[in-house]
């Protein structure tokens, strides 16, 4: 029996849209012993939806018999394709899968099942999902809380089909990661995603949403939808791309979790603290609400900004995964522009640009609230809207410099006159003193900032630290915060016992005020202990994951401002040691953390430093506590303002940064944290490709494929022979690729290109080998017909 078999045809819509036509025959053996063919054609196209009511839509339809929906697609569709899984020695096509290429994602739709669900993909993720507005990194997450993360985010995706994804690429060759590392992402539509940064690619393990705690309009597209679905043609949205966000207020902007204690705490645009504990079940709860005037009824000023955000005064639906048991609303309802957790004391701190407070979330109820706010801030009322400072503010400022450098040029020594000679001598006896000292290089002369401008009071850093701040011979908890005004507060706070924790309140008193000369804005607070080490993180020592801090010797408080470092003894402060970074290098400090160096060749050798970056995109090690300059990198382009903000330090001496709205960076200081990609793709042999058999060592040991026998070098040649002799008959040969992710550099994209052109030319071959950026030296192995490695 004779059949016209139709595999694919490009069907011409008048709409003028275009798509495929794949057509699937079944055969049917079971009729009279005869035969029989039957079609059930698939139709898709781009478009299918009226372009009066959905013009402004992506849309990829899918006809089947009966059967149409409309898939729609948040960001433009570039182009699309079926998946056969008929084979090219089949007689008529299977379609198995639906790839649809977006603008901003790649989307893989499962035909097989009758709903047709969306096959969830283990790579190319979409990062900018929704805006990212802040990061937070974790190491060495805890086995237990890892894998309650890993089953409430599988809970979330019952949605998807249970196939794999459709697309066969390489398979990873790198070991297993060492530890467990988690990536926290706040994005600006309320939501928290947890990416496992163990490896090479972010995977994404669990999604917190925090819409449901107040009362938006934030369902609204959720609504049309749902009920868009029940029109004809019904229109169903897919993919996880969705830049947009209904109300603003929502966007995370401050992150902290606890891996001891399972909790997070989370701040908002609008003012909101949330404070969650992991759950795993489901729950229906009502959240506590406290208000906390940060102002403190100061009638003077007024807020002019968006409002608060308005819990639901009824019972909540939380699903399985990390729920919240406390809220906090600031009054005025600005940014918190900072935050610290502390689980062992059951309290979280949070500062806006008025002030600062203290909440006990065990007991649900405010400790102590600090107003910051200086009576020239009137921009800090003006909500996030308002950033940039009024124009007459500025000129004036500026007018005032210029006239104060006119008046200090035209002053001149007048003879006879009292006050003239007492200048000269002053000058003289100066100029004495700078030649008995031994002055560095170069210093930068920085001005004071003044007292009046604007945004002193916003608060930058929170600290809790268990040390010394009244007394020496007692060492109690504390909060430390420092503004944009060079300005820190500590505060002294007595925490009750454990078994009279619910009866007796927290209380808080202010121990230490400290004013920066510079009045520079404070970027990190830090304490050491007597061996020069920094405090454990909260139920760290009592986890025993670090030794117990020295409590004997004398404590030094660690002040990072913009422009200096400056070590104060404890609880006396006097200055210990300082570092000048504007006055040496001009540059200003943007992050800062404290990061453990181990050593990659003594396991039981570690060294403390501070990683430091600056506004010119450099990254710096400072040790400590000497607060010596150790090594300076050139990581983020000093144009690349928005990479520079969002850049986050690992406490392995790795970071992230942006350097798109989609993709993050990785670098690493750490010679022992290195995270390199590492895959092998199986290529068929008419690809015009010859496998490489062997891995070329950086030691100059060559081993054998499928063992883990290793020979000299020197024999590299007869087992490339041998190789290619015992592998001609082989239908797929594997090639090691080594992918340079972050390979940016264009002096190594050069080299690369210098030898593609000088080797293309002699011979058929193509080798990349080891690229060392000191020697520059390209190495590879010669072997018969054509090759291409991609060593380590």
């Amino acid at each position: 029996m004779e059949c016209e078999l139709l595999n694919v045809f490009v069907l011409n819509l008048c709409c003028g849209h275009w798509g495929y036509l794949v057509t699937r025959i079944e055969l049917d053996s079971h009729r009279e012993g005869k035969l029989s063919f039957y079609r059930t054609p698939f139709i898709i196209f781009k478009g299918g939806m009226p372009r009066a009511s959905y013009g402004d839509r992506h849309c990829v339809s899918v006809l089947h018999g009966s059967k149409q929906i409309a898939f729609d697609f948040t960001s433009r569709v570039i182009d699309f394709f079926v998946v056969d899984e008929g084979g090219s020695e089949s007689d008529c096509d299977d379609p198995s899968a639906l790839v649809v290429l977006a603008e901003e994602e790649l989307v893989a739709i499962d035909l097989k099942t009758p709903s047709w669900p969306v096959i969830q993909s283990p790579y190319l993720i979409p990062l900018h999902c929704s805006a990212i507005t802040c990061s937070h990194h974790v190491s060495n997450i805890p086995i237990k809380l890892w894998e309650r993360i890993i089953a409430a985010g599988s809970k979330q995706m019952t949605h998807y089909s249970s196939k794999p994804w459709p697309i066969d690429g390489g398979y990873s060759t790198a070991p297993e990661p060492l530890q467990r590392d988690l990536l926290l992402t706040g994005h600006e539509d309320g939501t928290i995603r947890f990416w496992d940064a163990s490896g090479v690619c972010l995977k994404p393990l669990y999604k917190l949403s925090t819409v449901n705690v107040f009362v938006t309009d934030a369902d609204h597209n959720d609504n049309l939808n749902q009920s868009a679905e029940d029109e004809w043609p019904p229109l169903r949205k897919v993919g996880c791309f969705d830049p947009y966000s209904d109300d603003p207020r929502l966007g995370i902007q401050k992150i902290h979790l606890c891996k001891y204690s399972s909790h997070l705490a989370v701040a908002g645009t609008a003012g909101q603290v949330l404070v969650m504990e992991l759950n795993d079940e489901a729950v229906d709860q009502t959240v506590a609400c406290t208000l906390i005037d940060i102002l403190q009824d100061q009638d003077t000023f007024k807020w002019k900004g968006h409002e608060r955000l308005n819990p639901h005064e009824d019972l909540v639906h939380f699903p399985a995964g990390f729920q919240p048991f406390a809220l906090v609303q600031c009054q005025p309802p600005a940014v918190v522009t900072s935050l610290a957790l502390h689980t062992e004391w059951k309290l979280v701190t949070f500062g806006t640009s008025h002030g600062f407070g203290l909440y006990d979330y065990q007991q649900k109820r405010s400790v102590m609230v600090r107003c910051t706010l200086h009576p020239s801030d009137q921009l800090a009322l003006e909500g996030p809207l308002s950033r940039v400072k009024s124009i007459k503010k500025s000129l004036r400022q500026s007018f005032r410099r210029i006239r104060g450098t006119r008046v200090s040029g035209r002053k001149r020594t007048v003879p006879g006159n009292g006050a003239a000679k007492v200048q000269e001598a002053n000058a003289r006896l100066d100029r004495e003193t700078l030649n008995e000292m031994e002055l560095a290089p170069v210093q930068r002369r920085i001005e004071a900032r003044s007292a009046d401008d604007s945004f002193t009071g916003f608060v930058r850093s929170l600290y809790f630290a268990d040390s010394f701040v009244r007394d020496g011979s007692y060492h109690e908890p504390s909060l430390w915060a420092g503004t944009n005004g060079g300005t820190v507060f500590a505060y002294a706070i007595h925490v009750p016992p454990v078994e009279r924790r619910m009866e007796e309140p927290v209380t808080a008193a202010q121990a230490k005020e400290i004013q920066l000369m510079h009045r520079a804005p404070v970027i990190g607070i830090f304490i050491l202990d007597g061996r020069g080490v920094l405090l454990p993180e909260p139920l760290e020592a009592a986890h025993d994951l670090s030794k117990s801090p020295d409590m004997h010797g004398n404590h030094m408080l660690l002040v990072i401002s913009e422009e200096q470092f400056k070590m104060f003894t404890l609880p006396k402060i006097s200055t210990k040691t300082k570092l000048k970074l504007t006055a040496m290098e001009g540059s200003r400090v943007r992050k800062v953390s404290v990061a453990n160096f181990s050593s990659s060749r003594a396991e039981d050798y570690s060294e403390n430093g501070l990683l430091v970056l600056t506004n010119l995109g450099d990254v710096q090690v400072i040790s400590l506590p000497t607060l010596r300059n150790q090594v300076r990198y050139e990581c983020i382009r000093k144009e690349d303002v928005s990479g520079i903000a969002s850049c986050v330090f690992t406490k392995s001496g790795q970071g992230f940064y942006l350097i798109s709205p989609s993709e993050f960076e990785r670098f690493s200081v750490s010679p022992k944290w290195v995270v390199v990609p590492r895959c092998i793709i199986d290529i068929d042999e008419g690809l015009g490709t010859r496998t490489s058999q062997q891995k070329i060592l950086q030691d100059g040991l060559v081993t054998k494929p499928n063992s883990g026998e290793t020979v000299p070098s020197q024999q590299k040649c007869g087992l490339s022979r041998q190789a290619s002799a015992g592998s001609e008959g082989d239908g797929k040969k594997a090639v090691e690729i080594m992918e340079h992710a972050l390979l940016n550099d264009e002096r190594v994209l050069l080299e690369i290109q210098s030898t593609l052109e000088s080797e293309s030319a002699s011979t058929d071959r193509l080798s990349f080998g080891h690229l060392n950026r000191n020697s520059k030296n390209v190495a590879g192995v010669q072997s018969q017909g054509q090759r291409m490695i991609n060593g380590d």
